[in-house]
């Protein structure tokens, strides 16, 4: 058995410090990137009005964007939501399989009208639909509107709503 030089073992032992702290950087990188995995963070945002109170909506257009909506977000801000924007009135319907925050859905008339409210419990399977058909759906954090005083029937001002 050979015995290694001093300073090629010190080259040895930092390589496999350096190979070590490597793995550990991309371990945390992939766990971060776990963390949001599929959240959507970058969609296009519109300012709604709820009353005097201001909501800054990312908008789910796109048949892809409103299956994804906001699973896998692990916090929201406050004035913040997310508008999802249907082709045509219809009976809308909103689950919560994926979704780690308790929201609460406005299923929302063309003119911006709150058709009807809905309570949502994170990671469930339970169906929450509009009351009549609707366009629009707007989630908040829950309680958001609640806190609010906004009920059905309240109006929900932005471009989305302006006369067509």
């Amino acid at each position: 058995m050979t015995a290694l030089h001093p300073a090629s073992l010190r080259r040895t032992r930092r390589a496999r410090r350096v190979c070590r702290a490597s793995m550990v950087l991309a371990l945390l990188a992939a766990l971060l990137a776990t963390a949001q995995e599929g959240a959507q963070l970058t969609l296009p945002r519109v300012e709604l009005t709820a009353g005097m109170y201001r909501i800054e909506a990312q908008v789910a257009q796109a048949p892809q964007e409103r299956q994804t909506g906001l699973m896998h977000r692990q916090e929201m801000p406050q004035h913040e939501g997310m508008l999802f924007v249907f082709e045509q009135p219809a009976q809308q319907c909103f689950w919560m399989k994926d979704t780690l925050l308790p929201l609460t859905a406005a299923f929302v008339a063309d003119d911006g009208t709150i058709v009807n409210l809905a309570d949502m419990r994170p990671r469930t399977l339970d169906s929450h639909c509009s009351a009549k058909p609707v366009r629009y759906v707007l989630e908040m954090n829950q309680g958001w509107f609640a806190k609010k005083g906004i009920r059905a029937g309240a109006r929900l001002g932005g471009a989305p709503f302006a006369r067509r």
